[in-house]
């Protein structure tokens, strides 16, 4: 994927740590400093989720290292962070069915890992880091378009995590003088999303589903209705979260498109797209899910000239290219 540049300054001889960066999102934000030539990346990552592929094309540069490591290890923490200047933590267990399956995991993973990361980036001096926050935080307010300062209650333990990073994040700030980014990712999608395994979101599941001529299965009347934003939005976000300098203290913002889609008009999307009619099968609607989300985008805009670059249909387009490479090319494999 060819990025546009979101960056103005020379990272030539700037050191970035990507947690998570064998991931989706995380690799994604590797192929943008590769291509923009940072002077040093290194990508951190336990491949619980992540994958030796989404980043294989430049582990033999000589500006990329991987260090397979796990956040929840203070140690591999401090290690990661030594020389860095940029920190973008990607690393995280996402999926709200799968924090309300095994809660614990996902409290070690992205609070007790989130904490050292933070002590250890606090600890190494690094110039900026910034985290990937979520739009789960805003539970059960019911206000549209969602505003960061108006949240709700939590209605997951992934929920309850993501909130308590952003409270970790504030007390550092305040106590510390060490000010990190939140972003509100909201339901990002594009190459390199998984569609295998019981957690996989919902665009790779429904992209698959076309591809094979199978009906996607649609939780509740498929009315529900989500901020999908294309994965390069979320790369401009972090670039540009990364090296603003006029960001002086703790700041959370939505990273989103400002635009929802319902889940029906999701696969009709997908269905015009590859030329095809197929009928989904509904089911009840999860525990945990939000009914309807939308992000509003000015703070992201105000803060860091945040403007997404790439909308819901094209994104949609761009990622069923990917997906006819990588999914059909396995079922013929």
């Amino acid at each position: 994927m060819q990025f546009q540049q979101f960056h103005q300054e020379d990272i030539s001889n700037r050191r970035f740590l990507v947690t998570g960066g064998a991931g989706f999102i995380g690799s994604s934000i590797v192929e943008y400093l590769v291509q923009y030539q940072a002077g040093f990346i290194r990508i951190l990552d336990n491949f619980s989720t992540g994958s030796l592929d989404n980043i294989r094309p430049w582990l033999s540069l000589p500006n990329v290292e991987l260090m397979e490591g796990d956040i929840r290890d203070a140690d591999a923490c401090r290690q990661a962070l030594e020389g860095i200047d940029f920190v973008t933590h990607q690393a995280a267990l996402g999926s709200v069915p799968r924090s309300i399956n095994d809660p614990v995991t996902s409290n070690d993973v992205n609070i007790g890992g989130f904490l050292n990361l933070l002590v250890a980036a606090r600890d190494a001096g690094v110039k900026r880091m910034v985290y990937a926050a979520s739009s789960s935080t805003y539970g059960d307010h019911p206000g549209l378009p969602k505003v960061e300062d108006k949240t709700g209650k939590p209605l997951s333990p992934y929920a309850v995590t993501k909130l308590v990073n952003e409270l970790y994040a504030e007390v550092f700030s305040s106590l510390y003088e060490f000010h990190t980014i939140g972003l509100r990712y909201f339901n990002v999608f594009g190459p390199r999303q998984n569609p295998n395994g019981p957690y996989a979101a919902v665009i790779p599941l429904f992209i698959d589903a076309a591809l094979k001529d199978e009906s996607p299965y649609i939780n509740g009347d498929g009315n529900t209705s989500r901020d999908f934003t294309f994965v390069a939005n979320a790369v401009q976000a972090n670039i540009r979260s990364l090296l603003t300098p006029s960001l002086v203290k703790h700041e959370v913002m939505n990273i989103a498109v400002g635009q929802a889609t319902s889940l029906n008009e999701l696969w009709a999307h997908i269905g015009d797209i590859l030329d095809k009619e197929i009928t989904p099968v509904y089911r009840p609607e999860r525990k945990g899910d939000v009914k309807h989300s939308l992000a509003d985008i000015t703070k992201a805009s105000q803060l860091i000239g945040y403007q997404p670059a790439v909308l819901v249909r094209a994104g949609l387009e761009l990622a069923v290219e990917w997906y006819k490479l990588n999914v059909l090319q396995s079922l013929h494999s």
